[in-house]
Order: C-alpha cells, then structure tokens, then sequence
C-alpha cells in the first residue's frame, strides 16, 4: 500500500495495484481500475515515486535498474 492524503490532510493507503492513470499538475488525480477518481495532495511525480518505491519493494529481485523511470 501507498500512502496517500486528500485535501482535507485525511491520510489514506490505496493499493497501488489498482492505479490505472495518475494526472495533475499540483495536486495527483488518481484513476483506479474501478473506475473510481482519488485526489492526492501529493504531486503525480510524488506518487509515481512511491508507486515505483513499492514496486521495489513487493519485487525485490527486480532490482533498481530493472524498473523503469521514464
């Protein structure tokens, strides 16, 4: 899970599994597989770090070079 807080500085962990497109300038607009929208006080850069930073961690042997930044 990823850590995530709305605007309302409410803290909540979203399963990043279900991420489908991440949006926005300052603030993330999170699409969900569900078809559900999420937004985050955390820019989209933000959440693709933590998106990758858990990737990395669920995966280890994948190891830093093996997941793509860009």
């Amino acid at each position: 899970m990823i850590k995530l807080t709305r605007l309302n500085d409410e803290v909540f962990y979203l399963n990043p599994d279900l991420i489908e497109t991440v949006e926005g300038e300052k603030n993330a607009i999170v699409s969900l597989t569900t078809k559900k929208k999420l937004v985050a006080k955390e820019t989209p850069e933000q959440v693709r770090k933590l998106f990758l930073e858990y990737k990395r961690m669920a995966f280890p042997r994948l190891g830093p070079s093996s997941t793509k930044e860009g």
